[in-house]
């Protein structure tokens, strides 16, 4: 097996999500060289499954390289979760920009992960790693510890029991401080975050949560560090995230 493979299980369904994985807001269009090293899988290997997943229409050729497919989006269309956020939560981010200026974000937690589902940027935003469909670890933002304060020991276990690696400047790699967080997190509603997911980036978040307290997603604002008022803005974010788990 080369270097860059990955101890990925040999099944089916592992190895297709390797393929699909290996697609991100960065890398839309890959030719199959690429797919088979983002995928840390054989070449011939990642060709019969391109082969296969384009046949269905998971993923689409553009020229000498690859795409996702409708049918993708199809499927995804029937995620719950994500299209009743997406379908409620527009209006509440939008009146959060137009009331602070600064950038507003909608994410859900995928295992060690946030996943950015909306952005709308401010007016003088900092440059930030967020964007539709974009991932960051959950340790390293605001949004993710927001989700993770109310995601139970399993997911906080998932996270804290492997190396937070570092992102930004001041990103919390030690699990105990980070353990201490998420409880305070609870107990007030809001998260706070100052360059731990990049350099000059202040964040604060609130989750959205069903009935049950079961996070459903986060709601975040964004600006720079040095000018941003986090204790300032916080309620109004802890408003927004109240807003939208209502009508959830």
């Amino acid at each position: 097996m080369r270097a860059a493979e990955r101890n990925i299980p040999d099944m089916a369904v592992a190895r297709v999500s390797a393929v699909l994985g290996a697609f991100d807001a960065r890398h839309r269009e890959l030719r199959v060289s690429e797919v088979s090293r983002r995928a840390g899988l054989p070449m011939s290997t990642t060709s019969r499954l391109v082969a296969d997943l384009v046949t269905y229409g998971f993923l689409e050729r553009t020229g000498p390289s690859l795409r996702i497919g409708v049918r993708v989006f199809e499927i995804g269309e029937f995620a719950a979760r994500r299209r009743d956020l997406r379908t409620i939560a527009p209006p509440y981010l939008a009146d959060l920009r137009e009331a602070t200026g600064l950038s507003v974000h909608l994410a859900v937690l995928e295992a060690t992960d946030v996943v950015y589902v909306e952005v709308l940027r401010g007016r003088d935003a900092p440059s930030m790693p967020s964007e539709v469909g974009g991932r960051l670890p959950a340790h390293a933002s605001a949004v993710g510890k927001a989700l993770l304060a109310f995601s139970g020991e399993p997911a906080i276990s998932l996270v804290c029991d492997q190396p937070l690696r570092m992102v930004g400047p001041r990103t919390i790699t030690a699990p105990g401080l980070l353990r201490r967080q998420l409880a305070r997190i609870r107990e007030c509603g809001v998260a706070y975050e100052s360059e731990e997911s990049g350099a000059g980036v202040g964040c604060v978040a609130s989750a959205v949560l069903y009935a049950d307290g079961r996070p459903a997603g986060a709601v975040s604002v964004s600006g720079w560090a040095d000018r941003l008022d986090l204790r300032a803005v916080g309620p109004a974010v802890r408003t927004v995230a109240l807003g939208i788990s209502r009508q959830l």
